[in-house]
């Protein structure tokens, strides 16, 4: 998968509002379906799907505690992801320092 491949993945996942708040949720605590459904004023059905999709995009892990799974952020796709964005939002390099890179002989000419 490309980098723009994974870049719309993540921007996909993270285009659901509800799914925001999750995160800010779970950033806090691990939480059950239960408890996420009830903060968020959703059904129990509805968290579980956007878990589902956190889950698969490795930003939320589940972990067992009695009878009740419950969620929590997954730091190391957070921190990766975070690194992601503040790289594609850098502003882009001035463009004589751009030609410098690309054409490193005409700069030794002058």
């Amino acid at each position: 998968m490309s980098t723009h491949e994974k870049m719309a993945r993540m921007f996909k996942v993270l285009s659901v509002e509800t799914r925001l708040r999750m995160i800010g949720l779970l950033q806090g605590r691990s939480l059950c379906v239960n408890a996420l459904a009830r903060m968020l004023g959703v059904t129990p059905a509805a968290v579980s799907q956007h878990l589902r999709v956190l889950r698969d995009a490795g930003l939320v892990a589940a972990d067992r505690q009695g009878n009740f799974m419950h969620y929590r952020i997954n730091p190391d796709t957070l921190n990766l992801w975070d690194r992601e964005m503040r790289g594609l939002l850098q502003p882009a390099a001035p463009r004589s320092e751009l030609l410098a890179r690309l054409h490193p002989i005409r700069e030794q000419e002058k």
